[in-house]
């Protein structure tokens, strides 16, 4: 989550099939990094639309500079998450990223193993 100090978090690694309620990780404030092909830009309100699979998010892209935004290529972005009032979720991005040429299902086997990590880390500290 993102803390009220100074601190900027760095961003958990996260697909965009997880993020939907009741999942943890859809809480506002949540510094999230993720990844997603685009569908949409809107130059106007400066809003992006990703997709993985079946799930999407929009991107509010207005705090990032030079980056240029191609329909169909493959973008990263972490920021923090922001839960509407319609229960819609949308990244502010602080930092965005084509990454065109990434293996898609190497990076979602690498989410899959850190989070398993993740999982057998907390158990051990708790036993």
């Amino acid at each position: 989550m993102a803390s009220s100090g100074s601190t900027v978090e760095s961003g958990a690694p996260v697909s965009l099939k997880d993020l939907r309620p009741p999942s943890p990780l859809f809480a506002d404030g949540a510094s999230l990094r993720v990844l997603g092909k685009l569908q949409e830009y809107s130059v106007e309100t400066a809003v992006a639309v990703i997709v993985d699979g079946d799930a999407s998010l929009k991107i509010d892209t207005q705090h990032l500079r030079d980056l240029s935004f191609r329909a169909g290529s493959i973008y990263q972005f972490i920021g923090e998450l922001r839960i509407q009032p319609d229960n819609e979720a949308v990244l502010r991005a602080r930092v965005g990223r084509n990454v065109d040429g990434l293996d898609l299902n190497l990076y979602h086997q690498s989410l899959q193993l850190v989070r398993q990590f993740q999982v057998e880390r907390t158990r051990y500290r708790s036993t």
